[in-house]
């Protein structure tokens, strides 16, 4: 069993940026491929980042490449997402997720076993 508990979201201006942290619990997080998606209002939830267990493979939606940055500290039992240069199209609900699979890199909302609570970032024009 894995919890997760998201931090660090908040209101930020066009230009700004923002580092996401999601504190886990369990012996095993360290195996456990990461993932970082979000959710805007009345839309679907959408995959940003994964990392896979060893920190040695990350991914990116197209979008997000060159802007966000996600590493992972697993002494720390922690995975950060580091947002650059937001937008506002960037507003959403941010949720960090983990995967049983330690070489996942989905980014199908199903493909993950647990999931935080979210944390909401606003991106003001």
């Amino acid at each position: 069993q894995v919890q997760l508990v998201e931090s660090g979201g908040g209101l930020v201006q066009t230009g700004g940026s923002l580092r996401l942290s999601c504190a886990a619990s369990g012996r095993t997080f360290g195996r456990y491929a990461m993932g970082w998606f979000r959710q805007a209002p009345g839309k679907e939830r959408k995959f940003v980042a994964a990392i896979s267990w060893s920190g040695g493979s990350t991914y990116y939606a197209d979008s997000m490449e060159g802007r966000f940055t996600i590493s992972r500290d697993s002494a720390e039992n922690t995975v950060y997402l580091q947002m650059n240069s937001l937008k506002p199209e960037d507003t959403a609900v941010y949720y960090c997720a983990a995967d049983r699979n330690p070489y996942g890199s989905s980014p199908e909302v199903s493909k993950y076993d647990y999931w935080g609570q979210g944390t909401q970032v606003t991106v003001s024009s």
